[in-house]
């Protein structure tokens, strides 16, 4: 029987979980009280303006229900406000506030820094390669 370690699905997912522990293990480090999924969700928007809430959820990879939690409570830290639906009051409307665009810039260089730690030691074609074959993978499936 194969061992778990040489399953690459299996290193791909301890690689991905162990930089996001040490991503947020530098945010509360740099005095940023936001998680690594709640600044997801603050990029996606910055990136999108006037997305839905069911498109923030597929590009985070995450359920509806766990992107309202987070929409709360980034509306409760001042990052986002919400504004009724002009056509429809059952939805409403997401919008990044200053503190919002400000905490995204902040934590800028540190995502930079952290991203430069991780890959040290890879080179550039080691790099390509890797981006192509998880591209290859994502197609197969």
């Amino acid at each position: 029987m194969e061992k778990l370690e040489n399953i690459i699905f299996y290193t791909i997912d301890k690689s991905i979980r162990t930089y996001r522990t040490f991503a947020q293990k530098r945010l509360r480090e740099n005095g940023f009280k936001i998680t690594i999924d709640q600044w997801l969700v603050l990029k996606v928007m910055t990136e999108n303006p006037g997305i839905s809430q069911q498109e923030i959820a597929e590009r985070v990879f995450k359920d509806n229900a766990s992107v309202t939690r987070m929409i709360e409570l980034l509306v409760k830290s001042d990052y986002l406000e919400r504004e009724v639906h002009p056509q429809d009051r059952r939805k409403s409307n997401l919008k990044i506030t200053k503190e919002g665009k400000k905490v995204i810039d902040d934590i800028q260089d540190l995502v930079l820094e952290n991203r430069k730690i991780a890959l040290q030691g890879i080179s550039q074609k080691d790099m390509e390669t890797l981006q192509k074959t998880l591209t290859t993978i994502i197609n197969n499936c």
